[in-house]
């Protein structure tokens, strides 16, 4: 049994869209629980409505569930997506992170799969430390952390090519998630889901 949690912070859509791609990829890899999540809005009220497409997409995913640390209990494989905020990920995921200290010293969190996906505005804006950033959040709970790598044919297209999580360049549209990214995401989700059916088989053996 493979319970997938996707657990995401977006504020115009583009993060959503990828969230939206890894829970499909999840239960077309076999997944026989997959959630998708939001963490919750931080952002001042009077800040969303200022700009129409963050305000736009608050009201259109409404109703998507906010993740908590159960989530994270209950999930055998997490994806996390975030957008990019000066090279880190969103202070939204971070500080939903910042509350499971409880899971983890209990231990709770150690060989949870996990990985991660980001979007940036701009070609150089940050993807990589984003991820990295994340990483080592990973590091620190003993989780096993499984990156796409190249290891598919979608990460050598022009628009892919990030070893360490798919990411995607909006230039600052909201939804503007090209179809490659798309794909990455998938293989990403599909690849986390199949190593840990393979370590649940192993452990399992042992």
């Amino acid at each position: 049994m493979t319970n997938v949690a996707v657990i995401y912070y977006s504020s115009t859509g583009n993060i959503h869209a990828m969230a939206e791609a890894a829970a499909r990829a999840a239960e077309k890899a076999g997944a026989d629980q997959v959630r998708l999540l939001k963490v919750a809005e931080l952002a001042p009220a009077a800040a969303v409505e200022s700009n129409p497409a963050w305000a736009e997409h608050a009201a259109a995913t409404a109703d998507v569930a906010e993740a908590s640390t159960a989530d994270l209990e209950w999930a055998d494989v997490v994806l996390f997506g975030t957008p990019t905020r000066f090279g880190l990920p969103a202070a939204q995921l971070k500080q939903f992170i910042d509350t499971t200290g409880g899971l983890w010293s209990q231990g709770r969190l150690v060989n949870k799969v996990v990985s991660s996906f980001t979007s940036t505005a701009t070609g150089h804006g940050g993807q990589e430390s984003t991820l990295l950033a994340l990483n080592n959040t990973f590091y620190h709970w003993g989780a096993i952390i499984v990156p796409p790598g190249f290891a598919d044919p979608v990460q050598f297209d022009p628009a892919n090519g990030n070893p360490y999580g798919a990411s995607s360049v909006s230039g600052y549209a909201p939804r503007n998630v090209a179809d490659a990214n798309l794909a990455a995401v998938e293989f990403q989700t599909r690849r986390a889901v199949e190593i840990a059916a393979a370590l649940r088989r192993g452990l399992l053996n042992t």
